[in-house]
């Protein structure tokens, strides 16, 4: 069963380079990957409600909802909500992503290695727990 990814920016160009970066089997010890690509964040909301999502990556510096508001968000309402990782506008904000209680951060710009072994290690952890 494929792995469902969220990946919530309001630019499709950043929306196109997390996809483009992960490919459809970023590691090949994980099934393939599936992309809900998500502009607005009522829909990212109701995605993640509906938990069939096993992995969000939020633009922090999306507009007008960024990505850590709506993942502090998510935190707080979603019972087991799946991990998140918020792209940050710069590498000094990701204290800021740890106040949205985000499980990571990446900056922009996009680097594709450090955004793929972030999301390998954050899907790997998601998977051992489900099998619990």
């Amino acid at each position: 069963m494929p792995l469902r990814v969220l990946v919530y920016s309001d630019d499709v160009r950043t929306r196109e380079q997390v996809v483009l970066a992960l490919g459809r089997r970023p590691h090949p010890d994980l099934p393939e990957v599936t992309y809900v690509e998500v502009a607005t964040e009522p829909v990212v909301r109701e995605q993640v409600s509906g938990g069939a999502v096993d992995l969000v990556v939020l633009d922090g510096e999306a507009v007008p909802a960024g990505g850590m508001g709506i993942a502090k968000q998510l935190k707080d309402e979603v019972y087991d909500c799946p991990p998140v990782l918020v792209l940050t506008g710069r590498p000094q904000d990701a204290w800021l992503a740890t106040w949205s209680r985000a499980e990571a951060a990446v900056a922009h710009p996009i680097d594709p290695v450090l955004l793929a072994e972030t999301v390998v290690g954050l899907l790997r952890e998601r998977r051992a727990l489900a099998a619990r």
